[in-house]
């Protein structure tokens, strides 16, 4: 269940830019909660980067700051026109998520930002075969998502925060173990780290070179 904050936070960028600026001072701000899911992986400014479900473009910009090569996907002709907007030095697809147009091997990281929550099951098996096909060898999916709290004492919060904003898909991320949906894939786990009483998980998939 969501209510009509969900929809306005979407609607109006001042709500969700407010929303995403709350939400970081929990694990040290906007900056680094932007930079969480990538900035440990050792790749170069020339790397070839998707963002994957990029939104208003937020994480976008942060990217652009460390890479020469970063394009945005969206599903969301509004997201993508503000995307755009905030950061015009990237390049922006509009498509789904589960059906992306780019060639086979085309990027070295697919990073994804607290959006696998809004997929159904059939959805996230279908946008992680889709990010393996367009990963290289070798290349790396970064993602930031819910995990189950470890913190009795979050649990309200959450649940105050998906009743407001979100529908069941986040209750059942919760209920869906990522890294081993991953392995499944075919990806190795190479890095699994929590945030916030466990709030907040990173993963770090590598698609396997032909050198492994």
């Amino acid at each position: 269940m969501a209510t009509i904050l969900r929809t306005w936070s979407y609607q109006y960028p001042w709500l969700y830019d407010t929303i995403s600026a709350l939400a970081a001072i929990a694990v040290g701000g906007s900056d680094r909660l932007h930079r969480l899911a990538w900035q440990d992986l050792s790749l170069p400014r020339t790397a070839v980067v998707l963002d994957l479900c990029c939104g208003h473009g937020i994480v976008t910009q942060a990217l652009t700051e460390a890479f020469d090569q970063v394009t945005g996907l969206d599903a969301s002709p509004q997201a993508i026109a503000r995307a755009r907007e905030r950061v015009p030095q990237a390049t922006y697809v509009q498509a789904f998520a589960e059906k992306m147009p780019f060639a086979d091997a085309t990027f070295d990281l697919v990073h994804t930002s607290m959006a696998l929550h809004e997929m159904t099951a059939a959805q996230l098996n279908a946008i992680l075969a889709e990010t393996w096909r367009i990963l290289k060898p070798g290349g790396w999916f970064a993602l930031i998502d819910f995990h189950r709290p470890q913190v009795p004492l979050l649990w309200p919060g959450m649940a105050l925060f998906f009743w407001l904003f979100e529908t069941e898909t986040a209750w059942q991320l919760l209920q869906t173990d990522l890294a081993a949906q991953l392995r499944l894939q075919g990806f190795t786990v190479e890095g699994q780290t929590y945030h916030l009483g466990r709030s907040l998980q990173v993963l770090h998939g590598r698609k396997p070179s032909t050198n492994d």
